[in-house]
């Protein structure tokens, strides 16, 4: 008898009118920042520069390619030895810094999926929503762990992102070449490669930070533990205890 009303119940109807509220109109923010956050992070590729001149005039020009998921001791690059025109030598950069990146664009893709889930939820099945007692519990809590992972994630990539700029600064990763130490060689480093767009991810994950926190409290209101009781019953059984 019961299975009748709830199929009605949760039957898909579109309503736009939770996208007009802060619960619904954050969730829209979230998942477009959401989508800013793993793009600038993970399809990010660099590239660092620097020139070596050997004493009899041959001159090299090191360009080393990196990218997501920054895992920097595995990109070579070949110095000439200067002692030989035709020998050069096999170096790696230093750094692995994919846990950072990959943890930072997995939170991304997650939340981007479960604000896809929710927004159908609340313009969909809106009446559903808001008679089962369990969704928006499961939603407050979802919200709430998304908040304290976000805030993880963009620390941890924030230290990883700090560790990749020194690593492929072409001032730093010339330090290590042995060839630079040799008086009669000059070693000049290129420009920093440019990481405005890495800079970004770390942002928009710190404002994802403060979306997800400010939208577990509108999600929390909507739950159980705040909504007030039946004040029809209280008073029912008021007068019960009156009588």
């Amino acid at each position: 008898m019961e299975a009748a009303p709830l199929k009605k119940l949760a039957e898909f109807k579109l309503d736009l009118g939770p996208l007009k509220e802060p619960l619904g109109f954050i969730k829209v923010l979230e998942w477009i920042f959401a989508v800013f956050a793993f793009a600038t992070c993970g399809g990010y590729s660099g590239e660092s520069e620097a020139s070596v001149k050997c004493v009899h005039d041959k001159e090299q020009l090191i360009s080393i390619h990196f990218g997501y998921p920054f895992r920097l001791n595995r990109i070579s690059y070949q110095v000439l030895t200067c002692s030989n025109a035709t020998v050069y030598d096999t170096l790696y950069l230093n750094g692995d810094f994919s846990s950072s990146s990959e943890f930072f664009v997995t939170i991304g893709v997650f939340a981007f999926l479960y604000c896809m889930a929710a927004l159908l939820l609340y313009v969909g099945y809106q009446n559903f929503y808001q008679q089962n007692k369990y969704l928006p519990l499961a939603d407050f809590v979802v919200t709430a762990l998304f908040a304290f992972l976000w805030l993880v994630c963009s620390s941890a990539w924030a230290q990883g992102l700090a560790d990749v700029k020194h690593a492929t600064n072409p001032s730093v990763f010339i330090v290590n070449v042995d060839t630079c130490q040799r008086r009669d060689v000059v070693c000049t480093p290129g420009a920093l490669p440019p990481m405005g767009r890495l800079n970004a991810s770390v942002i928009f994950g710190f404002m994802n930070f403060i979306l997800w926190s400010g939208n577990s409290w509108f999600t929390y209101k909507e739950t159980s533990w705040h909504k007030p009781r039946n004040p029809q019953g209280e008073a029912e059984q008021g007068s019960k205890v009156q009588y």
